[in-house]
């Protein structure tokens, strides 16, 4: 049985995949360094302007939401406290 995505790998793929025109080539992958999350993400070149949006203005509502989740609580119910990082590829 394969590993769950992460909730952050989750909302990012969700969102790339319903703005891109070429949803099949949306590729996400998170790690961890320490105590931040990096979110990797693919997208064919010619969707890669639908991801950042004008002026950053699409990456930064997806960053927003990163931000969001990381700031939720864990499973023990105290408050996490990682950064997440959005890499556009």
């Amino acid at each position: 049985m394969a590993d769950m995505p992460r909730a952050e790998e989750a909302l990012v793929e969700y969102i790339a995949r319903n703005l891109v025109s070429a949803p099949d080539e949306v590729q996400v992958n998170c790690r961890e360094a320490g105590r931040n999350i990096i979110v990797e993400l693919s997208v064919a070149s010619g969707d890669m302007g639908r991801v950042i949006g004008r002026s950053g203005r699409v990456a930064n509502s997806i960053r927003a939401l990163l931000r969001a989740i990381a700031a939720g609580e864990n499973e023990y119910g105290g408050e996490r406290r990682q950064r997440v990082i959005l890499e556009i590829e």
